[in-house]
């Protein structure tokens, strides 16, 4: 959500921060910006509503250069989607600011700025921040002192990068909530959102901690902690690769990133398992002895990476023996909750920067939990940082804004960590087998799963008038079911539900009739007979439906049911092997209705706010 770039450099930095901009457009946006100073203090500011390409084709000779520079891609919070209120903000033509987050009391912020003469001209929060170090600056010899003194003032979430048209030799950075990376250079220093917008120019990366503000110049970087005092921050050097500017012939990120599941979990898997059982360590270096503790698991999550969890849960109390709950993120922070004896706090995160994830990290860290494991697939990230374990999937860059083998690769850590906390609570040599047989065939059954793309895209066209949809799935493939449900909905723009198959006498029956297809998941498991009952439920309501099913759970197509087999794996593994052929639905399905399938409308990437 959101893109920050910025440089202070010896040489024009517009090309730096526009391809920056580009790294960091699947996060999702709708307008652009950059603001540029000279050595000498001329000042530019350009912003275009849409893609940064316009950004960049507005930007001439004339309003193209400047040593010291700040960009940015707005995800419109406060105030609709305008030119003017496109950042960079600036205030008396002199401070000019970008900012991810919310400034939750700028209301009352803007009333005092209006006391003192400001005039207020976009409807953001943003602009009280440009303004607040403006009003500041009076009373300090700095940029960096009248920075630390308005950060005071914010309430709620922010990484911004301020700089100071009487000062262009340095940029000043706050982060509180919000994401923020230093990249260095040579004698030129960079800032960003995400290190991904700064690997064309740089692989060493200081990570801003909570609270930091940080003063950056060409050749130096000064941070203080939220205290002011000065700090050391460790210096990564990155090996993070970026494949963004490649789909590899394929029309989409989304379907490349769909067809890459069987590399990324061969991926996962490596080096980590094998017939033999784990290779030890593989949660880190002292996650066998603290993982020896755990009888209750607690995992917190929002959107896709929740489905994932709410899979886990079936997975860890019917192999691992251990009870487990599992919240929405947003959800936990905001309730009194009861932290069970030997607990495991388990965030899952895609991006390691969730905003609602990462705060409930924080909280649970104050609430007594035994220990606490992120799942991410970001090296570097606030979640990998503070949590005490980490579990890096390997699924690479995922460009799509809707989440595919993020998900399948964090499913597989999730049977890995069954594994780990079963060793310790009686898990059966049986279902040990089952599922070390079937992690080691997954790869091989996904790329199996695959072949039914033709299929599933002829399939697809029977949805091009529907605007309604209903998934059912039984036992550990309900997740899987609302995961497809949610994909459809991504990228699709169809409305779509799931429910437990058992659930349907309690309400979704009514919504039946021959205009709403139901997409019902299938494996040859212990509830399939429970399910065929379902399903002649919705036959006899004369409902329309399209079967995944395992090749031996004899279904057989007819007028009111269409029946796809999906190759037979073993149980443990068919949640992974069933998502595949729901994320090519919905892909196939948005071709159709002809949505931005990588870029969804309203949707981010990476959520870094509330």
């Amino acid at each position: 959500m959101c893109g920050i770039v910025g440089a202070v450099a010896e040489r024009n930095v517009v090309e730096i921060l526009i391809e920056g901009l580009k790294r960091l457009e699947y996060r999702g946006y709708d307008s652009a910006g950059v603001a540029l100073l000279t050595d000498q203090g001329e000042f530019s500011r350009v912003r275009r509503i849409g893609k940064v390409q316009a950004l960049a084709d507005a930007i001439t000779d004339d309003n193209g250069k400047g040593t010291t520079g700040i960009a940015h891609t707005r995800w419109a919070t406060h105030g609709g989607v305008t030119e003017n209120n496109a950042h960079p903000h600036a205030s008396s033509d002199r401070i000019a600011v970008v900012h991810n987050g919310i400034i939750e009391n700028f209301a009352d912020l803007r009333m005092r700025l209006r006391d003192k003469g400001y005039t207020i001209s976009t409807d953001t929060d943003t602009e009280t921040i440009a303004h607040t170090v403006h009003s500041l600056l009076e009373a300090h010899d700095s940029l960096l002192g009248a920075v630390q003194e308005a950060v005071s003032q914010f309430h709620g979430a922010y990484g911004t990068v301020i700089m100071d048209r009487e000062d262009p030799s340095r940029v000043i950075v706050a982060r509180s909530g919000s994401p923020l990376v230093i990249g260095l250079g040579v004698g030129e220093n960079f800032i960003a959102s995400d290190q991904m917008a700064l690997l064309p120019v740089t692989r060493r990366f200081i990570f801003l901690e909570e609270g930091d503000v940080a003063e950056i110049t060409r050749r130096e970087v000064n941070i203080f902690d939220v205290d002011g005092h000065p700090v050391v921050r460790e210096i990564v050097e990155s090996t993070v690769e970026h494949d963004a500017g490649d789909k590899a012939g394929y029309r989409h990120y989304m379907l490349k990133e769909i067809y890459e599941q069987p590399t990324v979990v061969r991926n996962a898997l490596a080096g980590r398992v094998s017939l033999d059982g784990l290779v030890p360590g593989i949660f880190g270096d002292n996650a066998d002895a603290l993982l020896s503790q755990i009888k209750h698991v607690q995992i917190i999550a929002c959107g896709t990476s929740y489905h994932a969890g709410m899979t886990a849960r079936y997975w860890l109390e019917q192999y691992a023996n251990v009870s487990c709950n599992v919240e929405i993120a947003s959800e936990f922070r905001y309730r009194k909750s009861v932290v069970h004896p030997n607990s495991l706090l388990v965030t899952i995160s895609q991006s390691g920067e969730t905003a609602d994830t990462l705060a409930a990290l924080r909280l649970a860290k104050e609430l007594g939990y035994t220990s606490s494991l992120t799942i991410c697939n970001v090296a570097g990230s606030s979640l990998v940082r503070e949590s005490d374990m980490a579990f890096m999937t390997k699924a690479g860059a995922e460009i799509g804004v809707a989440s595919t083998k993020a998900f399948t690769t964090q499913l597989g850590a999730f049977l890995m960590l069954t594994l780990a906390l079963g060793q310790h609570n009686g898990m059966s040599d049986v279902d040990r087998t089952d599922i070390l047989t079937g992690l080691q065939s997954l790869p091989a059954k996904l790329e199996e799963t695959l072949e039914l793309a033709q299929e599933i895209e002829d399939l697809a066209e029977e949805f091009a008038d529907k605007h309604h949809s209903l998934f059912l799935g039984r036992g550990e493939q309900y997740p899987i079911a609302m995961e497809g449900a949610l994909k459809l909905k991504e990228i699709s723009y169809i409305h779509a539900e799931a429910y437990a198959s058992g659930e349907l006498k309690h309400g979704p029956l009514a919504l039946i009739d021959d205009e709403m297809p139901v997409i019902v998941v299938a494996p040859n498991n212990e509830l399939l007979e429970k399910l065929k009952s379902n399903v002649e439920e919705v036959r006899a309501r004369g409902g329309i439906m399209y079967v995944f099913a395992d090749k031996d759970a004899h279904f057989e197509s007819d007028e009111t049911m269409r029946v796809i087999n999906v190759p037979h794996c073993a149980a443990s593994v068919a949640p992974i092997v069933y998502t595949l052929p729901l994320q090519l639905l919905s892909y196939y399905v948005a071709l159709i209705k002809g949505t931005d399938v990588d870029q969804p409308r309203n949707l981010a990437k990476s959520v870094t706010v509330e």
